[in-house]
């Protein structure tokens, strides 16, 4: 599993997925400390340098090991149930939350075209990247993802229109946009929108309309001055 770093300034940096597969390994490594063997290990030290006076008994010895080991199953039955629910990740749209090398939160986005096992470690491939499970933010609906879209697309030209009152011509294509843009939205497009958004839309419509009704009727008298004279 192999990442290409890329380099600014004759520097390397890391990309998002290699960021994302750096931590995933620290994070592994980290939960990885006291593993079987590192048990056993600790577990004849202190059978070594336990107090001949007052040994521990054999059941404590017991008791330990069946709790150590019934703490691996645990992990171990998580760590399957990562797994399989990475696998059911496929062909799904996903967002990720990854951080840079630099700390930096980003987000990305796309479907999941498979999935790499490693070292009991699920790992998904996005946009022909692979990010760690640990990522994994939001599993959306593609219908769902496109009507937020088309629903923020809507509000970045809504936002930069000036209060009503303030309305001229210069504000017409953004008014006409909005109408053309929400005339194509279904119902469940449109949900995204407020009432009162769309109200307001609607009383911009009906003024640059009459604006605009306004400024060529004034056309078309200073036409007939002319054809008068």
């Amino acid at each position: 599993m192999g990442v290409v770093q890329k380099v600014e300034d004759g520097k390397f940096v890391d990309s998002n997925s290699a960021a994302s597969l750096a931590e995933a390994k620290k994070k592994a490594q980290a939960s990885n400390t006291l593993d079987k063997d590192a048990f056993l290990q600790l577990l004849v030290a202190q059978m070594k340098y336990q107090d001949p006076l007052e040994p521990t008994s054999n059941t404590e010895y017991i008791s330990q090991y069946a709790t150590f080991s019934e703490l691996e199953q645990m992990q171990n039955m998580s760590a399957s149930m990562d797994l399989f629910r990475a696998s059911s990740l496929v062909g799904e749209t996903v967002l990720l939350k990854v951080k840079d090398s630099q700390g930096r939160e980003t987000t990305v986005q796309g479907n999941v075209d498979y999935v790499v096992y490693e070292k009991n470690k699920a790992y998904l491939s996005v946009n022909g990247e692979l990010y760690s499970m640990d990522d994994l933010d939001t599993v959306a609906d593609p219908t769902y993802l496109e009507a937020y879209k088309m629903g923020a697309d809507w509000l970045n030209i809504f936002n930069k229109l000036p209060a009503i009152e303030n309305l001229t011509l210069a504000d017409r294509e953004n008014v006409e946009k909005l109408e053309e843009m929400y005339e194509g939205m279904n119902d469940y497009q449109k949900s995204f929108l407020t009432d009162e958004q769309v109200t307001t839309m609607q009383k911009y419509a009906k003024k640059m309309k009459d604006m605009v009704a306004s400024a060529q009727g004034d056309d078309d008298g200073d036409d007939d001055g002319g054809d008068d004279k």
